[in-house]
């Protein structure tokens, strides 16, 4: 399990993405994405095989990959990154060289820390777009979900519009890097502590 990225918030601290390893994660994963703060992620019936499935598939695709987030050194969130002209979008949109789509979760929690979902959004982003080759973060979550569609507007992300996928009523959202470096603050940014991922986006 190694480190692929790390970004200082200079109010919450140190937050980290490194690589799942089902082995010790999956059962850590099955209790968040069951949980009942995440129905928009659709695995709330999920018995721990379907999750432990579902990301072994997701770390052989190659298209998609999951990294498991960490906050001061303890897990505290998930992220996928995937390309969208093979996975999730494919077909439904205007794909542009240089798209990565993103999903994050967090971690469910008894006492909410403010700030705390903006700074894992914040994260994430910076993850992406440390790849050079990163054009735009492209994401499509359900029309319902407003709290996340108010985060992703804070942090850069302008609306395209509804688009019907099989599972969901899904709003697009893109962001390009310019659109992100002006919504981020720079004074909670530190450059990466560990070498980024390499490989194609997925």
């Amino acid at each position: 399990m190694s480190v692929v990225f790390a970004r200082s918030d200079d109010r919450l601290g140190e937050f980290a993405l490194r690589t799942l390893d089902l082995d010790t994660d999956a059962a850590l994963l099955h209790t968040w994405v069951t949980h009942p703060k995440a129905a928009f992620w659709l695995m709330q019936d999920a018995d721990l095989a379907r999750v432990t499935e579902e990301y072994q598939r997701i770390a052989e695709h190659p298209h998609h990959d999951a990294y498991l987030g960490l906050w001061r050194g303890s897990p505290a969130f998930l992220a996928e990154r995937y390309d969208p002209a093979h996975v999730e979008l494919a077909g439904l949109y205007d794909h542009q060289p240089g798209d990565v789509g993103m999903h994050f979760l967090c971690a469910p929690v008894g006492t909410p820390v403010h700030g705390f979902t903006r700074a894992v959004l914040g994260t994430v982003m910076a993850w992406l777009f440390d790849d050079p080759a990163t054009r735009r973060v492209v994401v499509e979550p359900d029309v319902r979900n407003t709290a996340v569609h108010a985060l992703n507007a804070a942090v850069g992300f302008e609306v395209v519009g509804p688009i019907a996928k099989p599972e969901k009523d899904a709003l697009l959202s893109v962001c390009t890097r310019a659109q992100f470096q002006a919504a981020d603050r720079p004074a909670a940014v530190d450059r990466p502590a560990a070498a980024r991922t390499e490989g194609a986006p997925a």
